[in-house]
């Protein structure tokens, strides 16, 4: 039994979700790779691409199994890379602007 269209765009949302903040949880490069230091801004901005990327991969995946893929122009990337970036304000903000102490 296959998914409905409903259940893959909350599967879509609640990933992108997930993804988007993952760089911010954690110390370790794509959440598996050690490093010497501590990571920063750079290179969790590139981990958000990653992410983005992966995150775009599975939606691609979903909507192909549900039927035809839809074409998309810049506009559509341009609009989803801003929401996606909109969605890991909650990590950025726990991140870099809550005092930790430390």
């Amino acid at each position: 039994m296959g998914m409905s269209q409903v259940g893959a765009i909350w599967l879509v949302v609640l990933l992108a979700l997930v993804a988007a903040n993952l760089p911010f949880a954690s110390q370790r490069l794509l959440l598996v790779i050690a490093l010497k230091q501590p990571k920063n801004l750079g290179v969790r901005l590139l981990e958000l691409i990653v992410f983005y990327l992966a995150v775009g991969g599975i939606a691609l995946w979903l909507e192909q199994r549900a039927g035809q893929i839809a074409p998309q122009n810049w506009e559509f990337y341009a609009i989803t890379a801003v929401l996606f970036i909109t969605l890991a304000f909650p990590g950025f903000v726990y991140r870099y602007l809550v005092r930790h102490n430390r």
